[in-house]
């Protein structure tokens, strides 16, 4: 199975979800939103296809890192292949985040007709849905762009068959921040 990226993976960010994490940057969005921080990925004619299984092995070889976050582009328009990287993630003890500008509402609705968009959710952590919209920008957001934008805790999410939010006094937040400080002190 192939894959279309925007970039090859890059390791190491500390801004693209909780801990250091591997960014997957997919290729393709149709979403074009004004502003967005990444209108490179969004021709899905664009970046370069690469191998599901290569891109298993160089998880394989991560040293160091929590988890991964796939972002792109969006990464809902490649869910088939999305979804074998987010299994095999969790079963090398890799977190998963994804952003995407579908709502977790519209994701559901898409897994009537793909079943591939249910079983992802089984495989995500974190889940920042919606759309940047620019006139919400707010760069004292943890995680996201725009305020409309939510991180969404996905196993709890799944449990309560309702969308629970990670606010941000939660406990993982508050790591978060004693975190930077003492990395930027």
């Amino acid at each position: 199975m192939k894959i279309r990226l925007a970039a090859p993976l890059q390791s190491d960010s500390v801004v693209d979800g909780f801990g250091v994490r591997t960014v997957i940057w997919t290729q393709g969005c149709s979403h074009n939103c004004p502003f967005c921080q990444n209108p490179s990925t969004h021709d899905f004619a664009g970046g370069k296809e690469f191998d599901v299984e290569d891109i298993k092995k160089e998880l394989a070889d991560l040293e160091n890192q929590d988890g991964i976050t796939l972002s792109g582009g969006d990464p809902m328009f490649q869910v088939d292949a999305v979804l074998e990287i987010a299994k095999y993630a969790k079963s090398i003890g890799l977190n998963v985040w994804c952003y995407t500008g579908f709502l977790y509402e519209d994701i559901l609705k898409m897994g009537q007709k793909n079943k591939n968009y249910l079983e992802i959710l089984n495989y995500l952590d974190v889940l920042v849905d919606g759309k940047f919209v620019n006139e919400l920008k707010d760069l004292n957001l943890l995680f996201r762009g725009s305020a409309n934008q939510r991180l969404i805790d996905v196993p709890k999410t799944l449990k309560y068959h309702k969308v629970m939010l990670i606010p941000e006094s939660d406990g993982i937040m508050e790591n978060f921040k004693v975190k930077k400080e003492k990395v930027y002190i």
